[in-house]
């Protein structure tokens, strides 16, 4: 009888212990189904954005993730049907960056309205609702990176601009922000600012022209990485090679720019650990697990002597760790 006693004792006790258990474990995997939006299929930097999402899938044991960007780069009539086709589908969540951060904001609404959880990453959307915000300081990153440049040719000279895409918000607070180094700088002169919406082959046409009206360049402020590779292009077949060119992203064409000596340097705008960081908060949203309302990731400028964690291939990086970033 004794022995009955105690056995009743421990599963009671185990009964009990069991869901305070469960409670201080981290939610377990459900398989859940994602979808995820990039602008374009040709930028570097969404691609470094997808690895980070479709790792952090894996690494956390969700659904396979189901992607969408415009075959048309920056579309926003494609985009505005693909977030149309998604809400029909019903994805247990969206991880969601605009190609027109106002044009997209009647149909985030209805995903909004279709109960659909929706984390916005990588610039922000100018309406609707969201679990979460995920990106950089844009400002900043063109800030630090415009007042490197501009030392970098001693604080004085002539200077040029390479915007991204006109509206958009990731563009203008990069541009605000290399205009505000500017101000540090009364002796450097800006001699143009053209947008080339985020594209090489835009920004290379830019470049070419800018070189037509003006003898000499000292440096070019780019507000994406891809502009900047663009513009390096225009410049060394223009026999210009002493021209400074900065750009923002860190994609790995320009990591190794910089270390061939050909980019003097590029901001962190981190587009694996975006994706990384998306992901998890979207999926910690589901498993019913707290999330920020805002996650700004920390960018540095990067240049010859710091490129080292930059310069791994996609498939060998590591997502950050969810303590570290959300704060």
């Amino acid at each position: 009888m004794e022995a009955l006693k105690t056995l009743r004792m421990t599963a009671i006790a185990a009964a009990i212990a069991a869901p305070l258990l469960a409670g201080a474990l981290p939610a377990q995997a459900a398989n859940e189904r994602l979808a995820a939006f990039y602008k374009n299929q040709v930028d570097p930097h969404f691609a470094l954005v997808r690895g980070g999402v479709e790792a952090m899938a894996k690494q956390m044991g969700a659904g396979p993730v189901t992607n969408y960007a415009p075959t048309r780069p920056n579309n926003l009539a494609e985009q505005l049907s693909q977030i149309e086709d998604v809400t029909v589908k019903r994805p247990d969540a969206i991880l969601f960056m605009a190609v027109d951060p106002r044009g997209v904001v009647p149909a985030i609404e209805k995903v909004n309205a279709a109960g659909i959880p929706i984390v916005n990453y990588n610039d922000r959307v100018a309406g609707g609702k969201f679990v979460s915000y995920v990106g950089a300081d844009d400002f900043k990153l063109g800030l630090d990176t415009g007042r490197y440049a501009l030392k970098a040719i001693g604080g004085e000279g002539g200077v040029v601009i390479i915007e991204g895409v006109k509206g958009s918000t990731t563009s203008d607070q990069r541009v605000a922000g290399f205009r505000k180094a500017l101000e540090e700088f009364p002796k450097v002169k800006l001699l143009a600012s053209q947008p080339a919406n985020f594209q090489r082959l835009p920004a290379l046409q830019v470049m070419e022209n800018l070189i037509q009206g003006h003898p000499r360049i000292d440096a070019v402020l780019a507000a994406a990485d891809a502009m900047a590779l663009g513009a390096i292009e225009a410049l060394e077949a223009a026999g210009r090679k002493n021209t400074k060119v900065v750009g923002i992203n860190g994609v790995p064409e320009a990591i190794q720019a910089i270390k061939a000596g050909r980019l003097l340097a590029t901001g962190e705008f981190d587009g694996f650990k975006i994706g990384c960081v998306a992901t998890e908060a979207a999926l910690r949203y589901l498993r019913k697990e707290p999330v920020p309302s805002e996650i700004i990731l920390q960018g540095i400028v990067i240049d010859r002597s710091n490129l080292g964690p930059w310069d791994v291939p996609m498939e060998k990086r590591t997502c950050p760790k969810w303590a570290d970033v959300a704060r």
